[in-house]
């Protein structure tokens, strides 16, 4: 008989019992953003209306590039749900919806077509990275008037966008390389992966 089997077991009065660290979630998220139609001034249209401002009301939102709002929330889920949501405003004051997808890619964004595709299962990750519509990225002069007339306090406007998306070129991926964005000289670019129906 093992004796050492009954002997209670004892524990050092302050030293606490080892846990796992928490993982922390704050840069896992899923990106929104909604790029503004031209003749629209995407902020003011969407924060000067009832229903619109409260579907966003709990969302900290920022406008990365000229007449864009963008949000975080936590899965591709809610953020088609939101879109959905906001779906009578897109269709008037909204030129594209996109999505940014951790889980598919940390640098590249989805149409939101292709992200309702994505969270109804009807397409895997590694299936979404063929067809493209990539943007140029071109700064904006620091003396020039981004349009963003709306000074709300719903919005983070410090210092304001300092780039704007210019002419899309749609192209396809082959060997795992895009080809390169030569509709004008632009400093960066930005990627949206799309369905092949958009692409077509």
């Amino acid at each position: 008989m093992n004796r050492n089997a009954s002997r209670p077991t004892t524990q050092a009065v302050g030293k606490p019992k080892p846990t796992l660290r928490r993982r922390t979630h704050h840069s896992i998220v899923t990106r929104v953003c909604l790029l503004g139609e031209a003749e629209s001034t995407l902020q003011y249209e969407l924060l000067s209306r009832e229903t619109a401002r409260e579907a966003l009301a709990t969302y900290a939102l920022s406008r990365p590039f000229e007449n864009a709002i963008a949000l975080r929330t936590v899965s591709v889920g809610s953020a088609v749900s939101l879109l959905n949501d906001l779906d009578w405003y897109l269709t008037r004051f909204v030129d594209e919806a996109l999505v940014q997808e951790p889980s598919v890619s940390d640098t590249e964004w989805l149409s939101r077509s292709l992200a309702t595709q994505l969270r109804n299962g009807d397409v895997e990750p590694a299936e979404t990275a063929e067809f493209c519509k990539v943007y140029g990225l071109e700064r904006i002069d620091a003396n020039e008037d981004d349009g963003d007339t709306d000074s709300s306090d719903d919005v983070d406007t410090a210092g304001g966008p300092t780039e704007r998306l210019v002419e899309p070129l749609y192209v396809r991926r082959t060997d795992g390389e895009l080809p390169a964005y030569d509709l004008r000289d632009v400093e960066d670019t930005l990627v949206v992966r799309v369905t092949e129906a958009e692409f077509t």
